[in-house]
């Protein structure tokens, strides 16, 4: 027989952060440990500052999206929800125009599940709560271990209901389009080791992260032309489409690809990409096309991950 041991939860969090500023918010912003809270909520998630000023006031943590850039709050409690720190959570978001609003707690009482769940159903599309519980495990002597469990998180079906007379036939087929590639992407084990999902949208174009807030990877549909594009998108750095351009033939030669190399003089952004020709029409073709769309991107973020 084999002995198991129990596993133990242990409820006093503050017997390992005995803070939530100086001991609890410090350790969350550390990389190891923010990546986390990102894989349980599936996000991926760059801190920028901690205790960061909100008027007179300061939020735990300020962060972004990594490859969006989206702003992202982060409230830490290490006790039941109240009131006070609800309309904190309210407060720094207004102030930091947030996005993505996190609510950390040891528990979530009922009446502030009711009001997340709420505000996540009748807030802008673009806006996203969080309530999550954190919970902290030992197995007999063994170091305590850390897990996020998610309370309350954006109901996207909701809000997609609401709008979706507002989107035209065009926007139908590029997030049906989006979804199929995702369905189809993320049940290849070297796709899901390499990127996180997103949210599908009706715009043409789709980001991912590539582990920088400088660039991302973007797929795009330009049905118009039927082309199918995979890019490097440099946000608003010359200097470092420069520098990849210095390296250009060592980094074709590692991918085993030709890129088109668009530095835009005129704009802030920067392209490095390659494009497919393809009938969207065809959705017999869909998967030949992701295909390719798996195969490429995989190559953009190992190849040009050495060179950021």
């Amino acid at each position: 027989m084999i002995n198991l041991s129990k596993l133990e939860e242990i409820t006093d969090l503050r017997t390992v952060w005995e803070h939530e500023a100086s001991d609890f918010t410090p350790w969350l912003a550390e990389e190891e440990n923010i990546s986390l809270l990102a894989d349980a909520l599936g996000l991926e998630i760059t801190v920028e500052e901690k205790e960061s000023d909100v008027g007179d006031f300061h939020v735990d943590i300020l962060a972004v999206e990594t490859g969006t850039n989206r702003k992202i709050i982060i409230e830490n409690q290490l006790e039941d929800t109240n009131h006070d720190h609800l309309g904190k959570l309210i407060t720094y978001a207004a102030g930091k125009s947030a996005e993505i609003i996190i609510w950390l707690v040891k528990h979530a009482r009922e009446e502030h599940r009711a009001a997340i769940e709420w505000l996540n159903n009748n807030t802008h599309e673009a806006i996203g709560f969080f309530l999550c519980e954190i919970k902290l495990y030992r197995i007999g002597e063994s170091a305590p271990a850390v897990k996020f469990e998610i309370v309350e998180k954006p109901n996207d079906w909701t809000k997609e209901l609401r709008k979706t007379e507002l989107i035209n036939d065009n926007q139908l087929q590029r997030r049906d389009y989006w979804v199929a590639f995702q369905e189809y992407a993320f049940q290849k084990k070297s796709f899901a080791k390499n990127f996180k999902r997103r949210k599908p949208t009706t715009d043409n174009w789709f980001d991912f992260s590539i582990g920088s807030s400088a660039c991302i990877i973007r797929i795009s549909q330009v049905r118009k032309y039927k082309n199918l594009i995979a890019e490097i998108y440099i946000h608003n750095n010359k200097d470092l489409f420069h520098t990849l351009l210095d390296n250009k033939e060592a980094i074709e030669s590692e991918s085993g690809l030709n890129f088109d190399w668009r530095e835009l003089p005129d704009k802030k952004a920067s392209r490095i990409l390659i494009i497919k020709p393809v009938s969207f029409d065809n959705r017999g073709e869909w998967h030949e096309q992701f295909d390719w769309l798996i195969d490429v991107m995989i190559k953009l973020k190992k190849t040009f991950a050495h060179y950021l």
